[in-house]
């Protein structure tokens, strides 16, 4: 469980409208931090970057004051329209994480039997980060040229969304539909 003093993200799991869409309920699972009524938080991801405050906080369908580490909770907002957020996104205290399309990874493949196959440089990829699933395309490093079923490597991905990254991240990923791996974030570049 994470410390009270780190910053506040949570998931974007699902997005409900109220009141004829004046209000929005956001839901998801805390990763880290807390929240309270009436504090700002950043939605960040697909290119978010919105400020609002949380209205109410529900937990298993009641009302409570404060929300923290590890529970499932919707947070009624004010100040976004149901179509500014989705499913991928975070809310997080404001300036504490920023969203990227660009970041270097080791990244482990599963066997054959596994759904894994063979990756290249310029492969197509479905990375899954957090709750966001998002297309990418993956760099090997100049000392490779394949990753084989089983094997780790280093790469460089570049996605065509950018999501809410931070170093030592993890991941999934899928090829051709099926599961390939899951990997680390090593460096965030851009």
């Amino acid at each position: 469980m994470d410390g009270p003093g780190e910053p506040f993200l949570m998931d974007v799991e699902d997005v409900f409208c109220r009141n004829q869409g004046r209000m929005v309920m956001l839901t998801g699972r805390i990763e880290r931090g807390r929240v309270r009524k009436g504090d700002e938080v950043e939605v960040v991801g697909f290119g978010g970057g919105a400020i609002v405050t949380v209205g109410d906080i529900e937990a298993c369908r009641r009302p409570v004051d404060e929300a923290s580490t590890g529970m499932n909770v919707g947070l009624l907002t004010r100040g976004v329209t149901a179509g500014a957020v989705e499913r991928g996104q975070v809310l997080a205290a404001p300036g504490s994480i920023s969203e990227h399309t660009r970041f270097a990874a080791d990244i482990a493949l599963l066997s054959e039997e596994h759904g894994a196959t063979e990756v290249r440089t310029g492969d197509r990829l479905q990375f899954h980060i957090r709750t966001a699933v998002v297309t990418g395309d993956v760099t090997l490093t100049r000392e490779t040229d394949v990753l084989h079923p089983l094997h780790r490597g280093d790469v460089t991905i570049t996605l065509e969304r950018p999501v809410a990254l931070e170093d030592g991240q993890s991941f999934a990923f899928r090829q051709l539909g099926r599961a390939a791996g899951s990997g680390v974030v090593t460096l965030v570049l851009g």
